[in-house]
């Protein structure tokens, strides 16, 4: 009986080819279901959380001279009538109101205090970054049902040397503490209006778009 054999380089190469195959597609990034253009039916999103320069009207009900109208300096503090350096950053609307309410009760009785988000920036955590080809590059606040569409609208869309269908999107998995990466097809979604390429996007989201080689 005869046997035929395998050069040596060939069966490297063929190896070698085999690993590459199985690292490719994708780089073993996970897909994302799609996402419709225009949500079902809108929800609500996460309680909004207070960050840096966030613009904040303070309302205490029949104190006037207590209320103002603060920005949230960069180290996360504020300063208001009575209330110096208290802390704002991390912390929901309600959540400060509250702090609000402990501090005033040393100079007034029962206070009843209201804090209103009027412009904001969040924190990073509920930003949404978009970084690489694109026509101005930037962080967005997220909000509630935005999908990959709405961001890409946002920052002006891809620019003329993007590889659209090669950028990715990087999501920290909350319930293992690490991050995510995500094949999207952003040529795919802008240019040839592909529905499947539209995903739901999460407070944290960041996506990268590579230029093309050629």
């Amino acid at each position: 009986m005869r046997f035929s054999t395998i050069p040596k380089g060939f069966a490297v190469a063929g190896i070698a080819a085999t690993m590459l195959n199985g690292c490719t597609g994708g780089g073993g990034r996970s897909q994302l279901p799609p996402a419709s253009f225009v949500a079902k039916q809108e929800q609500p999103g996460e309680e909004y959380v207070i960050g840096p320069l966030d613009q904040l009207n303070i309302f205490v009900w029949r104190n006037p001279e207590l209320s103002a109208k603060v920005q949230v300096r960069p180290d996360g503090r504020i300063t208001t009538p009575l209330i110096s350096d208290m802390p704002a950053v991390g912390k929901t609307p309600a959540m400060l109101a509250d702090d609000m309410k402990i501090a005033l009760s040393e100079y007034i009785k029962d206070p009843i205090v209201s804090v209103i988000v009027e412009n904001f920036s969040g924190t990073f955590s509920q930003q949404v970054r978009i970084v690489g080809a694109t026509e101005k590059p930037a962080s967005i606040p997220y909000r509630a049902n935005m999908t990959l569409l709405d961001a890409m609208i946002a920052v002006g869309g891809l620019s003329q040397y993007a590889a659209g269908n090669k950028a990715r999107l990087v999501r920290y998995d909350r319930t293992t503490g690490k991050q995510v990466e995500y094949n999207i097809k952003l040529s795919s979604l802008l240019k040839n209006g592909d529905a499947k390429a539209n995903v739901r996007l999460e407070p944290g989201d960041v996506i990268i778009i590579p230029e093309s080689m050629f």
